[in-house]
């Protein structure tokens, strides 16, 4: 056996790799004529496979069924989902060279759906059944050291190759589900102990870090050893710590939790204004492990109901993304393992919009996603993939968990995820009513995260009295099936406040994070779910352009009246990032997705809505009267950490921008504050189409721009 070194060794096994189907799961392919690139997905293979992704979910089957596009014995005829394709397994095969002999060798496989089994030079090394989380395995007994190595990955073609109980992903409204390893590939090798896993928890007001390490010894004698931490800056490797070494004794093969606290004098904090990073370098002298953290803390607080990061109120905005929905796009190919597009969909993009918070919505991310997310400063709220709905939203449809397996999953999602400073919510499941999530689930692996994040449990009671609850205020949904009453103007009466009937409690911070009803495809044609709504807002005889303006002018109205009333935590629209095409239930606002170009009336108006500095004019009536005086309250907010005086102009101008009338008020608000000012307008005797126009101007704050708030009129 090789003398023990202190450097973990990380081969990454990302590229083209072969790939073949069967239907049976041992019959591993003579032959595999086809490649496709890990990460990925099936449907990049070339040549192409045929009905790659075709399977309607049990969830989509009801919501077809409810909407007569499926005759409603599929339900009890496929029980675990309707197979369109002509087989049940994929088989990925790569050849790999490995290093010279270490005493430990892992497979991890960070992601790849629908479960995995492992064969190395043929001999069948295990199986995981987890399509949302990493799955490890111990290469010891069949790698060749300094030879070359035949590795053949075999993963289900879809979710119906799973037990029905496990958790495969369940969402109403995706069409297709493709098969693939989504996320990278590596080999671990090093030498005993083996760090297995590392957890790093903040305590900024102790200035400290809680470091806890679970390590093995792989050998089959007792072996010592020391454990030794370096913290030291990120970008500029500057030491900061150094821990007390901590000798380690260990049996054979046995495994131990080691927990120490470190001091970190003086810590910049994380934050997305200033995303600071640091790492902890941990060292056993037989395997290393660098492991990035932010110095940061986040909560909600039931007596305020708001968020706080860093000891301070922060109020969030932000929006939703469904990556396993854009999965199925025809544009999708393989934009989510670019570098340059994901760093514009979660950098760039993200701070022109003024969004500081995402909900990573029914299904995983790749891990690279969220180095990213610590990287350029956004709070992300990581949801496990579940969305079953409440008890009789479809007639026949039910679903039951294997609680077991349940919480194995659970354990280890929180286990790839909890160093990330970007992640900030646990979220246990989508528009779901479970009582195993409160009874079974949460409780048995909440205690497993030292930074004691707060979780979301959707339509289920929260499971801590700090907890945030999620409200979805589709106030239009009604014009989906039936007759669409309610109006903008009904805002102008309402305070903000969420409705008690709809809340899982009224005494925990209540969050928004989904909204609108209103989606469109990226060409301006209504989704399945909002046909009718564009039908009754304006009328069949419309332009995609004049949707599209709709759908922004309409969002950004809502999202102004309720940021502006200060009821919520946050305000998370719903949805940045989705599918596209023909018969989806829901859109995005992409021009281009491909070069992730905005629609332009959304990037504007929807950018002004989410200013840290909020402006909202309280009128939404259709006409003003010529010739009348009429005065008009408009709201603001201030989501800044610090005080803000400024100036409100108040215009209403013609058709072509030019001013009719204007008038001014000077305006004061405390940091993460908000005021009223009341302002009169003239309104000018002259017929026509107009713009009332507010427009928030801070005293002596260049970095801070002004905001505008638009409201369409007619002057009659």
């Amino acid at each position: 056996m090789a003398a023990a070194r202190a450097d973990r060794l990380i081969l990454s096994l990302d590229g083209q790799w072969e790939i073949a189907d069967s239907v049976a799961a041992d019959a591993m392919p003579a032959t595999f004529a086809a490649t496709v690139p890990v990460p990925g997905l099936a449907n990049l293979a070339v040549p192409a496979f045929e009905q790659v992704d075709a399977f309607f979910s049990r969830e989509q089957l009801a919501n077809r069924i409810c909407a007569g596009l499926s005759p409603p014995e599929w339900l009890t005829e496929f029980p675990n989902g309707k197979v369109d394709q002509d087989r049940n397994y994929f088989w990925y095969r790569t050849v790999f060279r490995a290093p010279e002999q270490r005493q430990v060798a892992i497979l991890k496989i960070n992601k790849a759906q629908f479960g995995t089994a492992v064969w190395l030079n043929g001999q069948k090394l295990g199986e995981y059944a987890g399509c949302f989380s990493a799955g490890y395995f111990h290469l010891e007994e069949a790698i060749r050291w300094k030879a070359d190595n035949t590795l053949v990955v075999r993963i289900g073609a879809h979710p119906a190759v799973l037990p029905d109980t496990y958790p495969v992903g369940s969402d109403f409204e995706k069409i297709k589900w493709t098969p693939g390893i989504y996320d990278s590939v590596s080999l671990i090798c090093c030498d005993n102990p083996l760090i297995q896993t590392i957890q790093i928890a903040p305590h900024i007001e102790r200035g400290e870090i809680t470091v806890q390490t679970t390590v093995k010894n792989c050998r089959d004698r007792a072996m010592k050893s020391t454990l030794l931490h370096a913290v030291r800056t990120w970008k500029t490797r500057e030491r900061v710590a150094v821990s007390t070494p901590q000798p380690i004794t260990l049996g054979a093969g046995e495994e131990q939790v080691i927990t120490q606290t470190i001091a970190v004098p003086h810590a910049r904090l994380w934050s997305p204004e200033d995303p600071f990073l640091y790492e902890v370098r941990s060292s056993t002298g037989g395997d290393s492990v660098t492991t990035r953290f932010g110095m940061r803390e986040f909560r909600f607080d039931a007596a305020t109901r708001q968020a706080y990061l860093n000891g301070q109120v922060y109020y969030l905005r932000g929006s939703n993304i469904t990556l396993h929905r854009f999965l199925e796009d025809p544009l999708c190919k393989d934009l989510p393992w670019k570098e340059t597009w994901v760093r514009k969909l979660l950098g760039e993009l993200p701070k022109k919009m003024h969004w500081n918070y995402f909900r990573f919505c029914i299904g995983p991310v790749p891990d690279r996603w969220l180095d990213i997310c610590d990287e350029v400063g956004l709070l992300i709220q990581n949801e496990f993939f579940v969305w079953t709905g409440s008890p009789g939203w479809y007639e026949g449809y039910s679903r039951t968990y294997d609680t077991l397996e349940m919480i194995r999953q659970y354990k280890d999602w929180m286990r790839d995820n909890w160093n990330h400073p970007s992640v900030a919510v646990w979220d246990a499941n989508n528009e779901t009513e479970n009582a195993t999530f409160l009874e079974k689930i949460i409780p048995a692996v909440r205690p497993l995260d030292l930074s004691h994040r707060p979780w979301e449990n959707s339509y289920n009671p929260p499971a801590d009295p700090n907890d945030p609850v999620e409200v979805h205020p589709y106030l239009m949904i009604e014009g989906h099936l039936g007759t669409l009453k309610f109006q903008m103007s009904d805002l102008e009466t309402r305070d903000g406040a969420p409705d008690p009937a709809v809340l899982p409690s009224d005494t925990n911070p209540p969050l928004i994070n989904e909204y609108g009803w209103l989606w469109l495809n990226r060409d301006g044609s209504p989704t399945r779910l909002t046909e009718r709504v564009y039908a009754q807002l304006m009328g069949d005889d419309t332009t995609a352009r004049q949707r599209l303006d709709m759908w922004a002018y309409l969002l950004a109205g809502k999202t102004e009246y309720w940021r502006a009333h200060r009821k919520f935590a946050g305000i998370i629209h719903f949805v940045y990032l989705t599918c596209s095409y023909p018969g989806v239930y829901t859109s995005d606002h992409f021009q281009d997705v491909t070069r992730l170009e905005l629609d332009p009336a959304f990037a504007d108006y929807v950018a002004e809505a989410f200013r840290p500095l909020g402006v909202y004019i309280n009128f939404f009536q259709p006409a003003l009267t010529a010739g009348a005086e009429r005065t008009f309250n408009v709201m603001l907010v201030n989501d800044y950490p610090q005080a803000l005086t400024g100036t409100v102009v108040l215009t209403l101008e013609d058709a072509q921008g030019t001013p009719l009338v204007k008038t001014q008020q000077r305006f004061e608000m405390p940091a993460a504050g908000n005021t009223s000012v009341e302002l009169t307008l003239a309104i000018p005797a002259a017929a026509g189409r107009c713009t009332l126009k507010a427009v928030a101007s801070p005293d002596g704050e260049p970095r801070i721009e002004p905001t505008t708030c638009r409201r369409w009129v007619t002057i009659q």
